[in-house]
């Protein structure tokens, strides 16, 4: 308690620093939000996102979903404020329960513009802000955007009347290969220009303005010509994006490269931030993960204090990936940020202790899977009271105290240095090579691009394995829940070395090595049957459904 409310008083010291670029210089960001907006491909016929969008808003019209056209412009217009969380299918019926919610992120690959989930349809009725979030764009993709992937994340803002759209400083795929993770881009003038260029192309394509987010790296490339605060003014000042800040990646980054969180936050651009994202995490391999399946650690809260003493938590909202915890302590965690953010929040209805809604995604999302390969990879001025951060600190899990040293980085604290490599600049001119190296050596046991901390790579692999196991279960709940802990050591043996192939081919394949190893019990033999009557898997190419063969009619008359 003494360390978390000590830690939150050196915020005080920390308001006098200042968070954000020289603000004599011009930037792009300095266009009105009313002119980011107005932005629109200037082609001459529609594209292909412009067509996307208006189907989305005639098939929403008919299913009576709000979209921006029937809500106004002032609708469309006002920033998200407050505390948010994002929405799930397991959580929906928690989400719904809390009183007070200022926003709430929706996962876009995860929705049908022209259909949004039931639960966020109610929540856009009530006149919660809704924020398409992408995962799999690939902002940071050396080949370029899809413009296909542009126009469902258009379709999405325009469907649900988004005031804003977010995606990840990262790419995803390479070398014609799906990573199945965020991974960072080298911090280079080279890959910088790619990042503009996507940026630029996606916020064009875009009714609403676009946000981007730095990820948690637990590996860095040796040919970093920025760091990573000055990478992230250029090419904000360069394509007039907004900043989602991560603060729990601000955390995560910090730590596995040995640097104080506040020294990196102060070369961040933080007058840009639209809005802030808090997550948990873990130690694993040495490294500090951010993994949104544990609860919010004190060292990220009292980041955020810091962060709202800068000016830079306009709205603040709670990830939560797996795992979800009963939502009495669901909604600690979202008091815990409004208390330090000091945001609004009023306390639920609980009358059900309850985290699970639509849990069967398997019905809801495994036709979607099957027909292609591809698919499926959320301020009051005045410091907190001490009891206030006293309470901050009892719903958190302080863990400072007990992990390890974190693995020192080649970047000494307040510098741009870095072990000197002869290669740099070979290696900054095969940025996509590399690049496609680094997947291949992720997802199908290559070699690892010349340079990388193989250590880190390592635990890459590693996080990247439970990741695919936790998507895995989702769409085998009945082979997930027999074999327990289990589950998630044999998807890992299972996964190794394979391509990314979406969680129900995963799961299809570490299913049959169950049979085949006589670990299933009745309730995933019935699953696996089920799964194989109704569908072909040759254990190479995706899932296809069966089709129906009717007898044949004899014609003319018999006897």
């Amino acid at each position: 308690m003494a360390a978390v409310a000590a830690a939150a008083d050196s915020a005080t010291a920390a308001s006098r620093r200042t968070g954000s670029a020289d603000a004599a210089g011009p930037t792009a960001y300095r266009d009105s939000v009313d002119s980011q907006r107005a932005r629109r491909p200037d082609t001459a016929g529609p594209t292909a996102c412009q067509v996307s969008v208006g189907s989305a808003r005639a098939c929403c019209a008919e299913v009576g979903v709000p979209t921006a056209s029937s809500t106004g412009s002032a609708e469309r217009s006002r920033a998200v404020a407050g505390v948010g969380i994002g929405w799930r299918p397991e959580i929906a019926q928690v989400v719904a329960g809390i009183g007070g919610l200022g926003f709430c992120e929706v996962i876009a690959e995860a929705i049908a513009p022209a259909a949004p989930p039931r639960g966020v349809a109610e929540l856009r009725a009530r006149g919660i802000a809704v924020v398409p979030h992408g995962v799999r764009l690939g902002l940071g993709d050396a080949e370029g955007v899809d413009p296909a992937r542009v126009a469902h994340l258009a379709a999405c803002a325009e469907a649900v009347g988004a005031p804003l759209v977010s995606e990840h400083v990262a790419f995803v795929r390479a070398g014609g290969r799906e990573a199945g993770h965020l991974l960072p881009v080298p911090r280079t003038r080279e890959a910088l220009a790619v990042l503009v260029e996507n940026v630029r192309r996606t916020r064009d394509s875009l009714g609403v303005p676009l946000a981007v987010e730095p990820i948690a790296a637990l590996f860095d490339w040796p040919e970093d010509e920025f760091a990573e605060g000055d990478f992230l003014t250029e090419l904000l000042d360069r394509t007039g994006a907004l900043l989602l800040l991560d603060v729990a990646n601000v955390y995560a980054n910090a730590r596995n490269r040995s640097r104080d969180p506040s020294a990196v936050l102060d070369r961040f651009p933080l007058d840009r931030v639209a809005y802030v994202h808090m997550a948990g995490g873990a130690m694993h391999d040495g490294l500090y993960h951010d993994t949104h399946v544990d609860p919010l650690p004190g060292e990220v809260l009292t980041l955020l204090d810091e962060v709202r003493e800068r000016g830079a938590a306009p709205a603040v909202m709670l990830e939560r990936d797996g795992h979800y915890p009963p939502a009495a302590a669901l909604h600690a965690e979202l008091t815990a940020i409004a208390t330090t953010a000091h945001l609004p929040l009023q306390t639920p209805h609980l009358a059900r202790d309850t985290t699970a809604f639509e849990t069967d995604i398997w019905a809801r999302e495994s036709d979607a899977q099957a027909r292609s390969s591809d698919a499926t990879a959320c301020e009051p001025s005045g410091r907190p009271r001490g009891s206030d951060v006293t309470a901050v600190a009892s719903v958190s899990r302080t863990v400072a105290s007990h992990l390890p040293a974190p693995v020192s980085d080649t970047r000494a604290a307040g510098s741009d240095s870095r072990a000197v490599v002869s290669d740099e600049r070979a290696w900054a001119s095969d940025s996509r090579g590399r690049r496609a190296t680094l997947v291949s050596a992720l997802v199908d046991g290559g070699p690892d691009p010349v340079g990388v901390d193989a250590a880190r790579l390592a635990a890459v692999r590693k996080a990247l394995l439970r990741k695919r196991a936790g998507e895995a279960a989702k769409y085998w709940p009945l082979l997930a829940a027999d074999l327990g802990s289990g589950f998630t050591a044999l998807a890992v043996e299972v996964l190794a070395g394979r391509s990314v192939a979406g969680g129900l081919q995963d799961g299809w394949d570490v299913a049959r090595t169950a049979r085949l190893r006589d670990l299933l019990t009745d309730g995933a033999r019935r699953e696996l049957r089920d799964r194989e009557s109704a569908h072909r898997y040759d254990g190479i190419h995706a899932p296809r459904r069966r089709r129906v063969r009717l007898p044949r009619l004899r014609s003319g008359l018999t006897g």
